[in-house]
């Protein structure tokens, strides 16, 4: 392990990795300690998802969303993907001397907005600041409590299951590096920041049984998150190039700057893995509900290249996407 932390160390890579299952829980104790999107407890017989997370993106502004609807959204998607119904959320804020109270007022705003629309409460949180130079503007730490109303049991993968994502890939680490770069090119990029829990409730109600694994790709990316899936599995997940949806805006900032669109950091974006008899079916529950209007299949399980995840090229090459060491952009979300 390294003798100081690293961006790298927060970036959803290798290094983060090494620092969550060495440090962290070998000293917090892996008996309570749960490494997933949300801690599952039960308290007086009835099973709760909590959750919590720390936003510090640079910038505060971008296209399509701010750091106050990231928050929101992002603690809603981390309960719902363990098949909870996010219910209550927690909102701290971390702010530096000087920070322009209209902007603040402009982030609280958006964030009950989008807390409405999930359907989510901010019923408790705290503020603290710091003197000038001593923060980024401002951090915001939240928390939620969901009730486990579809619980999502994490089944095992077999050879065969289908590979599905609810839309176009990279959209929010792109835009978001694009903003704060100040590139010239970056008309028509978005973020695609937006809450998933109703899409996730679609594809539940519509097949219960048939998905196997949810998560929502945001550090690392599609291929970081992938790459967990199979890691220590005799499995291998096959992705196909033709069929990985991805924007032509999107694709002409990855290629100009050599930025892997599979590593790049997403915030409205569920990987699933289900059953092929199920595929279609929960295919089109994610079709039914806007943030899913443009879902795909993007590939599959299989035996090929154990513990590897790969893209498939039209002409039948093969490229192998290993976990990187750290993320390609830092401070996405």
């Amino acid at each position: 392990m390294q003798d100081k932390i690293l961006l790298g160390h927060g970036s959803g890579g290798q290094l983060m990795n090494e620092l969550i299952n060495g440090l962290i829980k070998e000293t917090f104790g892996s008996d309570s300690l749960q490494l997933d999107d949300s801690a599952i407890l039960t308290i007086a017989g009835q099973k709760l998802a909590f959750t919590t997370d720390t936003f510090t993106i640079t910038p505060i502004f971008f296209p399509g969303g701010n750091i106050g609807e990231l928050a929101i959204n992002g603690t809603v998607n981390d309960l719902a993907v363990m098949g909870a119904t996010p219910r209550f959320i927690s909102s701290a804020f971390i702010l530096e001397e000087g920070f322009e109270i209209s902007l603040l007022k402009e982030i609280i705003a958006s964030m009950k907005r989008v807390a409405d629309y999930a359907g989510v409460k901010i019923v408790t949180g705290d503020t603290k600041v710091v003197e000038k130079g001593k923060a980024d503007k401002i951090f915001i730490n939240t928390s939620g409590i969901g009730v486990m109303e579809f619980p999502l049991q994490r089944r095992d993968i077999e050879e065969g299951d289908i590979v599905i994502i609810n839309g176009s890939i990279a959209d929010h680490g792109i835009s978001v590096m694009a903003e704060r770069n100040g590139f010239s090119f970056s008309k028509g990029l978005l973020s695609d920041c937006a809450p998933l829990n109703h899409l996730i409730a679609a594809a539940v109600r519509a097949c219960p049984d048939g998905i196997k694994f949810m998560r929502d790709a945001t550090r690392g990316g599609v291929a970081s998150v992938l790459n967990e899936v199979v890691q220590q599995t005799p499995f291998s997940v096959k992705l196909l190039e033709e069929k990985l949806p991805v924007k032509d805006e999107v694709k002409g900032v990855c290629d100009i700057l050599g930025i892997d669109p599979l590593y790049a950091a997403n915030e409205g974006k569920v990987l699933a893995i289900v059953k092929k008899k199920d595929a279609e079916k929960v295919l089109e529950a994610m079709k039914s509900v806007k943030e899913g209007e443009n879902a795909a299949i993007i590939g599959e399980i299989t035996r090929q290249y154990p513990g590897k995840v790969f893209v498939e090229t039209a002409i039948g090459g093969k490229r192998l996407l290993a976990l990187l060491i750290e993320e390609q952009l830092p401070r996405i979300c």
